[in-house]
């Protein structure tokens, strides 16, 4: 970063600050931990002189959260493999079920914001196409931050939702699936090959939520992948280059992800895999009638609090999560 010629390249300068922060996080952590320890260490020999009951039980309190920040620390510290520690670009699909599904997605839209949000990473939204009567029928999100893929790679999967439907006048209970799609962003780090007689370049007006016209050009670009008839769209940027240039950074994450995952299934290895957005395929319920629960059903992690899930409190989940694939 020192070097003179460190901003001329904008984007990689950024990246390598964003990498920079991250570390500089971790070091700064530790540093804080350490220091925390040293006073629940000055503290637990007051206790032992003077056997003061209340400075007993903040003296528990303040270590049983510290071994809950050391938990969570050594996950950032175990996010080793590889674009772990690269922004993530998710994709939320709805299933069959029209209204009542397009529904249930914009509801994990917000719970993915609110949880990015949370722990300090930025939200982009590279396209999204409103739903008919209401939700989304489709977004991508770019989400920006130092092992933002590390733990989004725990969300990878079927989600179901369980509720008495706001949209049935008879207040039956209704089930709806969306699909949660995960995958890192790449830059210059990976080599993929895309012919340009492999690729369909169609390029169309961009419109916002609420099908508002963002702008009164065609800049919105969707590149197809002929050969594996993979689709990408983005419409963030106000100009096509832009937008062409971000469409192509999905596109080769995307095939980067189906290699990967080629591979994996070879290895029976199952993880992320996509069946159809449905019965029986799901990572996840959330379930709000008859009771509350939230259950991950590759872990049984549970949680009573469907309004906190909701609003973003999933490092429970994904903490579970990757910890089993550690531990396996």
């Amino acid at each position: 970063m020192t070097e003179p010629d460190f901003w001329n390249d904008q984007e990689t300068a950024q990246e390598v600050i964003q990498e920079v922060n991250g570390l500089k996080g971790l070091v700064h952590t530790l540093e804080d931990y350490e220091e925390t320890l040293g006073n629940l260490e000055v503290s637990y020999e007051l206790v032992k002189e003077e056997e003061d009951e209340e400075l007993r039980a903040d003296l528990e309190t303040e270590t049983e959260q510290l071994h809950k920040d050391l938990d969570q620390f050594e996950l950032d510290i175990l996010l080793s493999e590889p674009y772990d520690k690269n922004n993530a670009i998710l994709e939320l699909h709805p299933g069959a079920g029209g209204t009542e599904s397009q529904d249930w997605t914009s509801m994990l839209l917000r719970m993915y914001k609110r949880w990015a949000e949370s722990r300090g990473f930025k939200v982009e939204t590279l396209d999204y196409l409103p739903g008919d009567e209401a939700g989304v029928k489709s977004v991508t999100l770019m989400i920006k931050g130092h092992n933002a893929y590390g733990y989004l790679k725990a969300e990878k999967g079927v989600h179901r939702l369980v509720r008495i439907s706001p949209f049935d006048s008879s207040g039956r209970r209704h089930t709806s699936f969306a699909s949660c799609e995960v995958m890192p962003e790449f830059n210059d780090e990976v080599e993929i090959d895309v012919k340009n007689e492999d690729l369909k370049i169609d390029t169309y007006r961009a419109s916002g939520a609420g099908g508002q016209h963002v702008n009164t050009t065609d800049s919105a670009v969707r590149i197809t992948h002929l050969p594996t008839n993979t689709i990408v769209t983005c419409q963030n940027e106000r100009s096509q280059i832009k937008n062409r240039e971000q469409a192509m950074k999905m596109l080769k994450s995307k095939l980067y992800q189906q290699e990967i995952e080629r591979q994996q299934q070879e290895m029976d290895e199952i993880r992320g895999e996509q069946k159809e957005i449905g019965w029986g395929s799901q990572i996840r319920s959330y379930v709000f009638h008859p009771y509350n629960m939230v259950k991950d059903h590759r872990t049984n992690t549970e949680s009573g609090n469907t309004q906190g899930v909701m609003d973003g409190q999933l490092n429970m989940f994904i903490n579970a999560y990757l910890r089993s694939r550690m531990d396996g």
